[in-house]
């Protein structure tokens, strides 16, 4: 678990402070949820979620709270994409990670 850690810092200083730090949902906006979806199911992340955590593999997502702002997920996105190697382009991180704010973060649009 600790290089997950080591690798999720990485990957939000990698997409920089801005992004890290953003609390709205706007980072997804005109986000093509439809590709976000076919990603998941494409590249089996629910499986790999499932060796990772164990159960049905939800328990990944906002674990003890450290996935807190949608710059934060899409992070987290990133590093899975260089982690497995994936080659996804930036416009398909953020879809997918629009989809998971969708389905289980659910941040609250910027005022």
């Amino acid at each position: 678990m600790k290089f997950y850690h080591l690798a999720f810092m990485l990957a939000c200083a990698l997409c920089g402070p801005q992004a890290a730090a953003q609390k709205g949902t706007d980072i997804f906006e005109g986000a093509d949820l439809a590709l976000g979806e076919r990603l998941i199911e494409e590249h089996r992340c629910a499986q790999c979620h499932t060796k990772t955590v164990g159960g049905d593999g939800s328990a990944i997502y906002r674990p003890k709270g450290r996935i807190n702002t949608p710059g934060f997920l899409r992070g987290m996105v990133e590093q899975c994409n260089t982690q497995m190697n994936l080659g996804l382009f930036p416009e398909e991180v953020t879809a997918i990670a629009a989809v998971l704010d969708r389905d289980h973060y659910r941040f609250k649009p910027a005022n």
